[in-house]
């Protein structure tokens, strides 16, 4: 029996207290507060206590906490980490300083067992400077014995840092080096047409909108389709996109959730046609009735002001964000663009049950600038 109210946001509940959401917003609160000194004093039990990070525990937690809000990760806990051979999790060497990425390349050229050369290069991934690229290449070209063990090639773990390359060795970047949250906005507040934009165009009167119904209906099960994102990139603060108009992403609420990747084709004037899925299932009905249309387009999220880490949004699970890393429920998923086959770039995220109550997962949203075209795929424990 749900005989509780969140206090915070109103949310029916089983028990007494602050609903999940609202208790995560509480957390980050806390960190964002925190003095230098209880930063120090966090991080300095971190390092003593760093090979204990892998077990999921309160230091795995404070680990990330540290990181997705404060975007804290020093040489000085990586070294520690490296020490111990910690490799998990692999954000741990995000832009490890030379030393350890010199160190983490020669443990992977030595040796023989696949899951620590798997763990070894998703953190050589997560350092990802041109030396890192250079060993990555060199083991596509000539396999080690313990890659026949793995699924892929290295190119695909160097996606766990945010980018790959081909066999040229040509580097292409997978994830944007800003990041933006989407935040909660009054229910009162009313949207201001903005000033005209570079383009001579005015803006729209949102930088970011989720969630708009659109007036065609889905060709599989006759959902309303919906623009899942809009973004203005001519906003100043979406001007790390390159984008210099608006990218709106389409597809159907419903038939998403049953698709390996749903594309639309967006113009820079905002217009966008979604294109034929690929559906894994055959013959879906339609599980998005008028009140979910409704729901998820009265939403309340819009961008926020100011920048935040670029993982701020990869622990979280109430986090919607433009830019940065993901936090994916599986492993990392960049889709191929269905014109260039080049990966896309990850462009958000959105959490479903932040947009419609009681729905699980995440919607992540990637584009091929080159083609202007968006994927939307989702996941789910």
């Amino acid at each position: 029996m749900l005989d509780y109210k969140c206090p915070n946001c109103g949310r029916l509940l089983g028990y007494k207290g602050l609903c999940w959401q609202c208790q995560s917003e509480e957390e980050r609160k806390e960190v964002f507060g925190m003095t230098p000194e209880q930063r120090r004093e966090k991080m300095a039990h971190l390092i003593a206590n760093i090979d204990k990070i892998s077990d999921l525990n309160e230091e795995y937690n404070d680990f990330w906490k540290l990181l997705s809000c404060l975007g804290v990760c020093p040489p000085e806990l990586q070294r520690a980490a490296l020490q111990k051979e910690v490799f998990y999790p692999p954000a741990l060497y995000y832009h490890a300083p030379k030393d350890v990425r010199d160190t983490l390349i020669r443990l992977l050229n030595e040796t023989d067992k696949s899951m620590t050369a798997s763990h070894l290069m998703e953190c050589i991934a997560m350092q990802g400077d041109d030396v890192s690229l250079k060993a990555l290449l060199a083991l596509e070209k000539n396999p080690r014995e313990w890659r026949e063990a793995l699924y892929v090639d290295p190119s695909v773990y160097a996606q766990c840092g945010g980018w790959t390359f081909n066999k040229e060795g040509e580097r292409r970047d997978l994830n944007y080096n800003m990041c933006y949250p989407m935040v909660k906005k009054s229910e009162n507040k009313k949207p201001v047409i903005k000033e005209t934009g570079k383009t001579g165009k005015k803006m729209l009167p949102e930088a970011a909108v989720i969630g708009r119904a659109r007036r065609d209906k889905c060709s599989n099960c006759g959902c309303i389709m919906m623009d899942m994102l809009v973004l203005d990139g001519r906003d100043e603060r979406l001007e790390f996109l390159g984008i210099d108009g608006i990218i709106t992403a389409s597809c159907c609420p419903s038939c998403v959730c049953f698709t390996e990747s749903s594309f639309s084709k967006f113009e820079l004037d905002g217009s966008s046609a979604p294109l034929k899925d690929t559906l894994i299932i055959q013959n879906v009905e339609n599980y998005c009735e008028e009140e979910d249309i409704k729901e998820l387009s009265d939403n309340l999220w819009e961008l926020g002001k100011t920048l935040v880490p670029v993982f701020y949004g990869a622990y979280y699970e109430d986090v919607n964000t433009i830019g940065g890393f993901a936090n994916w429920i599986q492993d990392w998923n960049y889709v191929s663009c269905p014109e260039c086959e080049k990966p896309m770039m990850l462009l958000a995220q959105i959490q479903w049950e932040t947009v419609q109550l009681n729905c699980e997962g995440t919607l992540y949203i990637e584009i091929c600038p080159e083609c202007r075209i968006a994927s939307m795929h989702h996941q789910q424990t």
